[in-house]
């Protein structure tokens, strides 16, 4: 069995087999992309709760595989060269996994960094726009009696909207025929944004049919539904 005692984080959260993957995470729009991704392949892992509630995500046993103390996280025993892996972010996550697989991203070079470009714009605009909007919407920033921080997210959230709307027209998913971590990475940011935002009307969503069409499908695939609630909140 693989030893993983020289990771500070299994102190705090012990590998019950040593031999699986480890995750640390939260069932967040970012958290969710990975235990998605895992329950696809069929992966066997063992999913680590860090709770927002307890600070977890500040411990130093989080902060030594992540010291950007953002979920998710992994520790993979049988990384490259058959040797532990840590590693965090969850779009690096999505590509470790789907090229250590060969699964679920394209095996030509060309379609490789079509897919990437994809998986890119979710983590440098759909997420970062998302959760402002999200912020200024549901949280904190609501109370704000200038409406014009809103106002410039909803707008960005609409536009990049409007990027997928077309991207998805005479598609299945955004590559085409194929499900792919570009998909992984985006959907749950569109579920989030309707959903738990509660911004549908706001972004005029039911105004971009081909995003509805393929989010409906996406949250249907029992690997999604399955990796929506992991790890589950205690």
């Amino acid at each position: 069995m693989t030893d993983l005692t020289a990771f500070p984080i299994t102190q705090k959260w012990p590998a019950q087999d040593a031999d699986r993957l480890q995750l640390y995470s939260l069932p967040t729009p970012n958290g969710v992309k990975v235990s998605i991704l895992l329950e696809e392949l069929g992966l066997p892992y063992e999913p680590h709760l860090v709770s927002f509630e307890s600070q977890d995500q500040l411990s130093p046993a989080f902060m030594s595989l992540n010291p950007n103390n953002k979920i998710p996280a992994i520790l993979d025993p049988h990384g490259p060269g058959d040797k532990p892996l840590a590693l965090f972010e969850s779009g690096a996550i999505l590509v470790y996994l789907a090229e250590k697989t060969g699964r679920f991203i394209p095996q030509d070079a060309a379609g490789r960094y079509e897919c990437l470009q994809w998986v890119m714009f979710q983590m440098g605009g759909i997420g970062p726009m998302f959760g402002q909007l999200g912020f200024f919407h549901k949280f904190a920033g609501k109370d704000y009696e200038d409406k014009r921080p809103r106002d410039r997210y909803v707008a960005e959230s609409k536009r990049l909207l409007g990027v997928l709307e077309g991207r998805l027209a005479g598609r299945a998913w955004l590559m085409g025929d194929d499900y792919s971590i570009a998909d992984i990475a985006i959907f749950p940011w569109v579920r989030n944004l309707v959903g738990f935002y509660e911004a549908r009307e706001l972004v005029g969503f039911d105004d971009f049919p081909n995003v509805n069409r393929v989010l409906a499908t996406f949250v249907a695939r029992p690997a999604v539904v399955a990796g929506l609630g992991i790890p589950a909140r205690g």
